[in-house]
């Protein structure tokens, strides 16, 4: 019989890969990794607004990361280089939210565990909390697919079908910011981009279309998922961690029968 805290973050972790797996597709097709990487990394600066003002961390993220979104948008379309863009909204987001928790007076918090995430701590109303999360993404996605994809592939065919690439875009900047708002308590700031990109680049080399390497993303996600928590359980590793290192397991073994077929 399984323990009750190992149920929970099992139920957890496959309901976050409902949304990672096809919304990391996106993020791998729109060459947007270091985009899901800086946003994740500026979340600690909601966390620590959370705690200041004694709000849900998960609002305090999910506000960071939308006005992260709006103002990368804002400052590219004045000309701003992106990646000189996201390097400094991210390193400067994180240094003020570490500064900030530490003023933060009353509160017993484990920075560690926003960093590297703690899902093995995550209760009943935390696995309610990425489960419906994850499916209001998934949900978006699909109702959004068309428009999505086309702008990704072809944003000029995008506009001559009527589709704007910047509002598809902007749908896909807020998935990805309620995503890392649900999933920094379970694996962390630092952790949350490897959990969207590498079941992606796993699942890209072994697809062979969208909706077939956004269901495997999913799929490998989940997998990466289980035998991360077992890895964690038989060999006392941290499971936030463990849970990554086994995706990046899979990726290697993708990465090896795509190169051997």
């Amino acid at each position: 019989m399984l323990p009750d805290f190992l149920i929970r973050a099992g139920l957890a972790g496959l309901g976050l890969t409902l949304a990672t797996g096809p919304l990391g597709s996106f993020v791998l097709w729109r060459r947007m990794a270091y985009f899901g990487d800086a946003t994740a990394h500026a979340s600690i600066l909601g966390v620590a607004l959370a705690l200041a003002f004694g709000l849900p961390v998960g609002l305090g993220t999910l506000t960071v990361a939308v006005a992260m979104a709006l103002t990368v948008a804002t400052l590219s379309a004045r000309g701003w280089a992106v990646d000189t863009t996201l390097g400094v909204l991210a390193h400067g987001a994180l240094a003020v939210g570490l500064v900030a928790i530490s003023f933060v007076k009353g509160v017993n918090v484990s920075l560690e565990s926003y960093l590297f995430g703690d899902i093995l701590a995550v209760t009943w109303g935390d696995v309610a909390a990425v489960w419906a999360g994850s499916v209001a993404v998934l949900a978006l996605l699909v109702w959004r697919w068309q428009g999505l994809l086309t702008s990704t592939l072809d944003p000029d065919l995008a506009r001559a079908s009527g589709i704007d690439p910047d509002r598809e875009r902007l749908w896909l900047t807020l998935a990805l910011a309620v995503v890392i708002a649900v999933a920094i308590k379970l694996v962390g700031a630092l952790l949350i981009a490897a959990m969207l990109v590498i079941p992606a680049a796993s699942a890209r080399a072994l697809s062979r279309g969208p909706e077939q390497m956004a269901a495997l993303a999913s799929a490998l996600g989940a997998l990466a998922v289980v035998a991360g928590l077992a890895l964690s359980l038989s060999q006392d590793t941290p499971a936030g961690p463990s849970i990554a290192a086994l995706a990046a397991a899979t990726f290697a073994l993708a990465a090896l029968f795509r190169h051997k077929g």
